[in-house]
């Protein structure tokens, strides 16, 4: 499935490897990353809006979708090296520099992109996570059940591959079930296309997961001890995890930011589908800090 109105380009990023880009619009740019068990399709309504006004790109992440899928090779999927493929989309469109956006997966790519890139990244935005680093720091006790997900893609290869695969659509399809409030947020053929693309990808997609138990934690420990931090303007879209995990989420992200604005949510996991104007307003408030 494509976004009406958005013509596809094949980009090659890295020795060997090319993301599937869907781009419209003129103006100043933005890109746009997708999360988990989704595509780029999750940006459809919000991508058509901002169109109007600004060049998006929407790139399938690698080992996502209709984008390359290589092998792991310990770093092949660290939110760093995903982080360049985005600053290559971007440069290979002509854009230095871009206002950022990433959900889910995306987001933690996106957020290494504003740390390792801040001379590219002019705008931030963060849809429902927390930091890597932060996200394991405050999975604890029963409440870390809902989570369980990252656990067992965290074990070494082979039996989170094998187990998944088994039965990939009862897999990725219970996320898309249980992290959505409305029913008609994820109509049934772009279910199916999130189903199948999760079913053609889960060595990649795992490979994803491990690295956030492993190399980028490493990554995202180096710049705190460093003191890194985001010098861009930062808008943080979040469902009230902190309540559920007993966290204070915008005190973890000002750790993080030096210009933060963190919004709560009401809408579910998947809130670039379930509440796009919503989203829209947020991402045009934070590009005109």
């Amino acid at each position: 499935m494509r976004i009406t109105g958005f013509d596809y380009q094949r980009v090659p990023v890295a020795d060997g490897v090319a993301l599937d880009v869907a781009v419209a619009g003129t103006g100043s740019p933005i890109v746009l990353l997708h999360g988990f068990p989704e595509t780029h399709l999750m940006w459809r309504h919000v991508a058509a809006d901002l169109a109007a006004d600004h060049t998006v790109l929407c790139p399938d992440l690698r080992g996502y979708g209709e984008s390359d899928k290589p092998a792991d090779t310990g770093e092949t999927y660290s939110k760093r090296t995903m982080a360049a493929d985005v600053v290559a989309v971007a440069k290979a469109f002509g854009h230095d520099r871009f206002a950022l956006a990433g959900h889910d997966r995306g987001a933690l790519v996106a957020l290494r992109a504003g740390l390792d890139h801040a001379d590219k990244v002019s705008h931030l935005a963060i849809l429902d996570v927390l930091p890597t680093l932060d996200m394991w720091d405050v999975m604890r006790g029963t409440s870390a059940a809902v989570g369980f997900h990252l656990y067992l893609m965290a074990q070494p290869p082979g039996l989170p591959e094998e187990l998944i695969a088994a039965a990939p659509d009862a897999f990725f399809g219970h996320f898309l079930d249980a992290w959505t409030q409305r029913d008609d947020a994820i109509p049934a053929d772009v279910r199916a296309a999130y189903l199948k693309a999760s079913r053609n990808a889960v060595t990649s997609i795992v490979a994803d997961y491990r690295a956030s138990a492993g190399i980028d934690v490493e990554h995202d420990k180096a710049d705190r001890e460093a003191g890194h931090r985001l010098a861009m303007p930062l808008t943080v879209l979040q469902q009230d995890w902190g309540a559920a995990l007993g966290y204070d989420a915008v005190a973890l992200w000002q750790a993080w930011a030096e210009d933060l604005d963190h919004r709560t949510v009401t809408s579910g996991h998947f809130m670039a589908e379930e509440s796009p104007t919503e989203v829209v307003k947020a991402l045009r408030d934070l590009l005109t800090r």
